[in-house]
C-alpha cells in the first residue's frame, strides 16, 4: 500500500492532462483557441512581429488542412478561430506546429518572450454560433481601449472571410 506522502508527491510531479483526445480536433469543426505569451509580456505592437507569426499561422494550417475563421493577435496574446476544412484535417497538429515554429523564432530574435507552456482551446458544439465568436474576437481590441472601432485594428485576419465587411 502506498503511501499518504508517496501518494501526493506523485500528484505534484505529474500534471492532470487537460487537453481531450486527439482525435477530437480532427476533421471538420471549429475550435477556438487562446495563447498567451508568458508574463502576459507584449509583443504583438509593431507589425514586424505579426506578420512573421501571421505567415507560420497560415504555413501550419495550409499543412494540416485547415482555415482561420479569424485570428487576433492581442498584444500579449492571440486569439485563434480555427477550422478543419476536411475529414483528414487536424487542428491540433496544426496550432503546436504553429506554436512549436513561432517559439523557436522568437528564441531566436526576441530571447526574452516566449509562448505559455500551453493554450486554451474550446471545440465548438454544432449548435453553437460561430458569428457570435467571431463578434467576440474582432471586437477584444475594442474592450481593450487599444482602438475605438474594430476595423481599425491591423494584427488580425482570416482565411475564410473579409473582415472589414
Amino acid at each position: 500500500m502506498r503511501s499518504l506522502e508517496h501518494a501526493h508527491m506523485e500528484k505534484i510531479i505529474h500534471e492532470k492532462p487537460h487537453r481531450l483526445a486527439n482525435e477530437l480536433y480532427r476533421s471538420v469543426k471549429v475550435v477556438s483557441i487562446t495563447a498567451c505569451i508568458r508574463n502576459r509580456t507584449p509583443f504583438f505592437t509593431m507589425s514586424d512581429g505579426f506578420t512573421i507569426f501571421e505567415e507560420m499561422l497560415l504555413n501550419a494550417l495550409e499543412r494540416f488542412e485547415c482555415g482561420a475563421e479569424v485570428y487576433m493577435f492581442m498584444p500579449d496574446h492571440a486569439h485563434l478561430l480555427l477550422r478543419g476544412e476536411t475529414d483528414t484535417a487536424d487542428v491540433l497538429r496544426a496550432m503546436r506546429l504553429f506554436k512549436q515554429k513561432t517559439g523557436f523564432w522568437l528564441s531566436r530574435n526576441h530571447s526574452a518572450v516566449h509562448w505559455q507552456k500551453d493554450f486554451y482551446d474550446h471545440i465548438l458544439r454544432q449548435n453553437e454560433e460561430i458569428k457570435k465568436h467571431i463578434q467576440y474576437i474582432l471586437n477584444n481590441p475594442v474592450r481593450k481601449g487599444l482602438v475605438e472601432n474594430r476595423k481599425d485594428y491591423p494584427f488580425k485576419g482570416s482565411t475564410i472571410h473579409k473582415l472589414d465587411e
